[in-house]
């Protein structure tokens, strides 16, 4: 009943040994829901063109402050974003310029 039907024992092992481990697919998935939220989109689009502070963001995308800075915070935890302080206001931008490519990359191949 355990028999494969495409690919040989060795193939299996090959496949198996590649794909990563629960850790590694943990931390993707976590990295990847970031993108499944639409807040969470707007703002990381939003920063990917300037650095902007939770008031700018606020009014750029017509959403309450308190909802941009949990959602900054949920970003910030997934090394997403950093912030830089001037003064009392926190500036915010992409900690890595390749997540905005990620997002070009997914509109791309949506289109």
């Amino acid at each position: 009943m355990n028999k494969l039907l495409k690919i040989s024992q060795s193939c299996k092992f090959e496949v198996q040994d590649l794909i990563p481990d629960d850790e590694s697919v943990n931390k993707l998935a976590a990295y990847f829901q970031n993108y499944s939220d639409q807040t969470r989109i707007k703002i990381l689009s939003a920063l990917s063109i300037k650095d902007l502070c939770v008031n700018d963001l606020s009014k750029i995308l017509g959403i309450n402050q308190t909802t941009i800075s949990h959602q900054l915070r949920t970003l910030k935890d997934q090394n997403m974003v950093e912030f830089k302080r001037e003064g009392k206001i926190l500036t915010y931008r992409l900690k890595n310029p390749q997540i905005n490519e990620v997002m070009l990359y997914a509109v791309k191949i949506l289109s």
